[in-house]
């Protein structure tokens, strides 16, 4: 990503920016295998800005690449060199001796051939980390207005919590009916007179003549999914994916929010009321979202909608991240 990648330092007053290969950021070597492994050394942190944060750092937080671990991915799933930053992203946590970690990925992630998520568990264990745990969390098990779910690993120095509270736990004390998509975006809509709107937020590219067709012909005949004929000769006859030019639910969940929300060829993201794909600021509420989150970092240099569209598609809704983070808010 560019340097404007930085959106979280509008947002949460950022120390560090480090535009830097995370490969780059440790030092660290595994010896054994699966349940066995260990760090062959404590993993060292190279960086300066980081190192001078060793023994600071209350909360670690990691979203490693998870395009090699998912169902999406028909070349390199679950081989994909990229799966082993899932285990440098456990060095960073345990070389900067956070007191705790969280790891998030796709639920596909188990299923590694690497075996990441059982190696990591092993180093967290064998680093000091008294306390590990991990499970899925879905949004819309909690009243979120996607069909989004994500695979979270947490591990805690302290043995002795104030309340004991696993994963399994948050799931069930926020369980919650899954709202429609309605209930996310639907005010956006609700003043006539403020559309068509500007700026990069509210508006979506120009698309094809072609799309437009398509997009057209779901309108006219009132259809949610694409007929085989109008689809493109890439997508018939045996397509992996029927949602591709689909159009999403007025009255239901939208499907899981991807960094190819602008593009209809992507995935099922043709608003259910409007002949258009979804708004980069409609993704973002279904992505659960607050309006006062800026993805803006600097106001003479906005964003790309490449830009948003991966920050917002690649991002971890807030109303898991915060789910995750409370088994350990109790042990804090």
């Amino acid at each position: 990503m560019p340097p404007q990648a930085s959106a979280g330092s509008d947002n949460f007053g950022t120390k560090h920016i480090l535009h830097s290969n995370a490969s780059s950021l440790v030092d660290w070597h595994v010896s054994g295998e699966g349940e066995k492994s260990r760090f062959a050394y404590e993993p060292e942190i190279l960086d300066p800005n980081l190192a001078a944060e060793i023994g600071n750092i209350d909360l670690f937080l990691a979203g490693p690449p998870c395009q090699g671990h998912s169902n999406l991915n028909n070349k390199t799933r679950r081989e994909d060199p990229r799966n082993l930053l899932y285990v440098t992203a456990v060095a960073l946590g345990v070389g900067l001796r956070a007191k705790s970690i969280v790891i998030e990925n796709v639920p596909e992630v188990v299923n590694d051939k690497s075996d990441v998520v059982n190696i990591a568990k092993a180093l967290l264990k064998a680093a000091g980390y008294a306390w590990i745990d991990s499970g899925v969390l879905a949004a819309d098990h909690m009243g979120g207005a996607q069909t989004r779910k994500r695979y979270f690993l947490v591990a805690s120095r302290v043995s002795e919590p104030v309340a004991e509270l696993s994963i399994k736990d948050v799931a069930k004390g926020l369980k919650h009916a899954a709202r429609p998509l309605s209930w996310a975006i639907g005010d956006l809509l609700s003043d006539p007179s403020q559309e068509p709107k500007t700026g990069i937020m509210d508006t979506t590219p120009m698309l094809s003549a072609d799309n437009m067709t398509r997009i057209h012909h779901l309108f006219d005949n009132d259809l949610y999914d694409l007929p085989n004929e109008v689809r493109p000769d890439c997508h018939k006859d045996g397509h992996t994916y029927p949602s591709v030019y689909g159009r999403l639910w007025w009255d239901k969940p939208s499907q899981t929010i991807t960094t190819g929300f602008l593009t209809p060829g992507r995935g099922r993201y043709v608003h259910p009321l409007r002949p258009r794909v979804i708004t980069p600021h409609e993704a973002a509420r279904i992505q659960s979202f607050p309006d006062t989150f800026s993805f803006v970092v600097d106001a003479a240099n906005p964003p790309s909608r490449t830009g948003l569209q991966k920050w917002i598609g690649d991002a971890v809704p807030p109303l898991l991240g915060y789910a995750a983070t409370l088994p350990l808010m109790v042990r804090m």
